[in-house]
């Protein structure tokens, strides 16, 4: 058995039992995204190991669509978090804030966009360079989701025992390996057998965290803190700024439209 035979199903079955322990510990209920993810992982690898063996001529476009639906997994599993990092005041939050969480990860990437992506690559397919503009771009914003949630951990009042930061953390780590291998791959003066052992590190990095995330939904989620009364103060004057410059731009509009009807 072959070391990409191995990895591939130590990934397979490290997903199914993560996604039975957010079934059993009720993770769902909290990160149903998450969850689903994983499950569609589960599914999407199936898939292409179908794919791969059964109907090799297409194979290229059954991992441009999965690795497509997976994008939009991923961009909702950072929705998601970052409003679940926001729990203990979201009751105090404007009904549009996740439309205003969902619209900063989507400006965030706008700006990584053109940058994601490997030297020479205009030569490849369009459906090779979407593929890798998107996996890259999704990477880097895993990265800095990551640390952005781990340095300001104590002003958000989480640990390592909370849920967020926990899968935020095993999405680094796997992140920072893939990231890593892209760069490297971008060296074509390396043999097959060097590109073959990056591909290996990438697949070993998504298993590592699948075993971090089962060690931590196997024991009991911290209770969740409150945010300081100052990181309280902050968020929720940034929502209230943010609310009146709605009010005032609707208000202008409608001053100007009425304007011109006169």
């Amino acid at each position: 058995m072959t070391l990409d035979t191995i990895l591939y199903w130590a990934g397979y079955i490290a997903e199914a039992a993560v996604v039975a322990l957010l079934v059993y510990r009720r993770v769902f209920r909290t990160f149903p995204i998450f969850s689903s993810y994983l499950a569609w992982s589960l599914l999407g690898d199936t898939v292409l190991y179908v794919g791969v063996h059964s109907y090799p001529a297409s194979y290229k476009s059954v991992y441009l669509i999965v690795s497509m639906i997976d994008s939009l997994f991923q961009f909702g599993v950072l929705v998601e978090l970052s409003w679940s990092v926001l729990r203990p005041i979201r009751a105090s939050l404007p009904r549009w804030s996740p439309f205003a969480v969902a619209g900063l990860v989507v400006l965030i990437g706008a700006v990584i966009w053109p940058f994601a992506t490997e030297p020479g690559i205009g030569g490849h397919p369009l459906s090779y360079r979407l593929i890798v503009h998107t996996q890259e771009t999704f990477a880097i914003l895993r990265i800095l989701f990551f640390l952005l949630l781990a340095g300001c951990s104590q002003l958000l009042s989480i640990g390592w025992r909370d849920r967020e930061l926990q899968i935020a953390t095993g999405l680094g780590f796997y992140s920072l390996v893939s990231l890593a291998v892209w760069m490297s791959h971008s060296s074509h003066a390396s043999g097959p057998q060097y590109h073959l052992l990056l591909d290996q590190a990438d697949a070993a990095s998504y298993v590592c965290s699948l075993a971090y995330w089962g060690v931590c939904f196997a024991t009991k989620e911290a209770e969740r803190r409150e945010f300081t009364p100052q990181m309280q103060s902050l968020l929720l004057a940034m929502a209230g700024t943010a609310r009146s410059t709605r009010i005032a731009l609707a208000e202008s509009a409608a001053d100007k439209s009425r304007d011109r009807s006169d």
